[in-house]
């Protein structure tokens, strides 16, 4: 599924900073994120959790810090832009899944899962076809393929949206709050595909409010709160920690 691997790291990101005017939301975030690994991000509303996300595939352009991936540059403060050789190089490499599922509604659920790869010329047009059924059938939406978004639910229209993250064969794929824009009742859809793909090894960086999800697939949990990584540990690790606002946190949940 994924790339040829380079470097020690799938990503490393290391002293981030990240602010809006005054307003200081990362305060020198590091994380590094080993090949094959499920780290899941936690913490309050307000904590940086998407902010930091949105850092690491270029969405939000650093104020200060370096991020590395597959073991190259990618992202560094005003550096390294969107228009730079080492962004365009390095971005098929990370597949994101938003909060809204972003699905273009004049296109078929097929054609949005083909778009991104048709546009990076990955193959032919059969080639991305072949790979679009086959990502759809993954999340078991390949028999919706023709269909429009608006004809799909909120927690169907979210399993495109892995898919069409899939079709690009990323390296790494990163989650921001995947469930929290969709109906209780579908949440479980969803959280059960990615579940899947944390079983067949896939790099992925899960920003979730759903805790017991969180501790059941993820390999480490990262805990924020005000812009900083309080805790980054294994979940048996983290659950026995005494820390005051860790354990303030999840009596909330």
């Amino acid at each position: 599924m994924s790339a040829e691997r380079h470097g020690e790291f799938a990503l490393e990101a290391v002293n981030i900073h990240k602010a809006y005017g005054q307003h200081e939301v990362l305060k020198g975030i590091h994380l590094n994120v080993n090949w094959g690994e499920v780290i899941s991000i936690i913490g309050p509303s307000g904590s940086g959790k998407t902010t930091l996300i949105r850092t690491l595939n270029g969405l939000e352009a650093l104020n200060q810090g370096t991020v590395n991936l597959l073991g190259q540059p990618f992202l560094k403060d005003q550096a390294i832009t969107e228009d730079s050789p080492e962004y365009k190089k390095q971005i098929v490499h990370v597949g994101m899944v938003f909060q809204s599922f972003n699905l273009f509604p004049h296109k078929t659920i097929l054609e949005n899962v083909m778009l991104a790869p048709l546009y990076h010329k990955m193959g032919t047009v059969l080639d991305n076809k072949v790979t679009a059924l086959a990502m759809l059938d993954k999340v078991g939406m390949k028999l919706h393929a023709n269909k429009y978004p608006h004809q799909l639910s909120g927690g169907q229209q979210q399993r495109v949206a892995i898919a069409r993250a899939l079709a690009m064969q990323p390296s790494i794929i990163l989650f921001d709050e995947p469930t929290s824009a969709l109906d209780p009742e579908l949440v479980n859809e969803v959280l059960k595909v990615i579940e899947e793909l944390a079983k067949e090894g896939l790099t992925m960086i899960i920003v979730t409010h759903e805790m017991r999800f969180a501790f059941k697939v993820s390999d480490r949990v990262v805990f924020m709160e005000n812009g900083h990584v309080i805790l980054n540990d294994t979940p048996e690790i983290l659950l026995q920690s005494d820390n005051e606002r860790f354990q303030k946190f999840i009596s909330k949940e």
